[in-house]
Parts: C-alpha cells; structure tokens; sequence
C-alpha cells in the first residue's frame, strides 16, 4: 500500500490515500503496435551519429560533466538560480503532516495550470474538514512528490462529493495595454486565393 498523505487540520492529523485521475481512465487510451513481417512486435532503437550505429533500448544513459569536460557525479552538484545562489531543496510532502492554513479564492485557483487530480479517500472521521470544503473553501500548500528544487502548488477542495488534490503551477501571462498597436502584415500578392474562406478552419 502506498504511503498516506497526513494533511493538519486545526488540532487533527487526517490521513488520506491518494488516487490518481488520469485522462485515460476519463476517455480512455490507444496504443500502437508496430509489427515487423514476421508479426514480431518492433522496439525502438536510436541511429546513432555516424549513421549506421543502431543503439537499442538501455544503451544510452544521461551524465554530468563539468565544464572543463570533467565527469561529475550528481551528488556532489549544487543547484544554484539565475543569480548563482544555491536553491535549497524541499522535501517531500509525505515526511510530514501539511498544514492546512492557507486559503485562496476560486479566481487565484483557476490562474494555475493544473497538471495532477486526485481523489483522496480517508478511513478517519474528516467531518470537520468535508464541512469546510463543502462550503466552498480552496486551502492552498506547497507540494512535492519525491521532493526537489521546487514544490509545486497544491489545491484541496470538494466537488461531486469528493475531496480532491489539485497540483500545478501558476501561469505567468502578460498583458498588452490599449496603447499597444499589434503589427499588421499587408500581402500584396495578386494570388486570388487568399481572400477564400477555409472553411476547414472553421
């Protein structure tokens, strides 16, 4: 059984287990079975560059080098920003309890890309909780899987009498203001099919 996520409500520990939503699992999936003549299925295989090297699955592998050409090993490397500061790393959400503090409007929710949906389901009494998320409240977390450099944004909240975890990442989006003329392209072909309608675009 997979580890539990342990979320702090006011003076509670809830723990609850988490079910991925996938879009197959919500419309479905296709795969695609390449055979070869003899009805053998056919595996991958990468040219390698001089054109007549067929490396096959598990031949390559990824590796750090420094930059004078040195190997590295990844442990001994630093993550560092845009500024040279080292980045300290999150843990994983699943060490300890989330607190449950943050909230945020629906508006500030929908400005995520949302990537990863799961449908928590709890053995313990969470009626303190379901009643706030009934209501419509959003609690917002940081949340990492495994950990890394970066958490992303995690969302808890009800529908369809569920309790679900959202994750994603804010979208960044600029606006241009009215003062900002958009660039208009004139074409001065005389090719007659360029006022047609495509109505495949429709």
């Amino acid at each position: 059984m997979a580890k539990p996520l342990v979320f702090q409500y006011g003076d509670r520990e809830l723990s609850f287990e988490l079910n991925k939503i996938d879009r197959a699992a919500l419309y479905g999936h296709k795969e695609l079975e390449v055979l070869n003549e003899d009805g053998k299925v056919c595996e991958l295989a990468t040219l390698a560059d001089d054109g007549r090297t067929v490396v096959g699955r598990g031949g390559t592998g990824l590796a750090y080098l420094s930059a004078d050409r040195q190997w590295c090993e990844k442990a001994k490397l630093k993550p560092i920003d845009l500024e040279g500061h080292e980045i300290t790393p999150v843990g994983s959400s699943f060490n300890a309890p989330i607190p449950l503090g943050q909230q945020v409007s629906v508006n500030d929710y929908l400005d995520h890309k949302i990537r990863l949906v799961y449908c928590l389901t709890s053995e313990n009494d969470v009626s303190p909780l379901w009643e706030e998320l009934v209501r419509g409240t959003i609690f917002s977390f940081p949340y990492s899987f495994r950990g890394g450099l970066k958490a992303d944004a995690g969302f808890l909240l009800a529908s369809d009498g569920k309790v679900f975890m959202a994750v994603g990442n804010r979208v960044e989006m600029q606006f241009l203001g009215l003062q900002h003329a958009s660039a208009l392209t004139e074409d001065d072909s005389d090719d007659d099919e360029t006022d047609l309608m495509d109505f495949d675009m429709m």
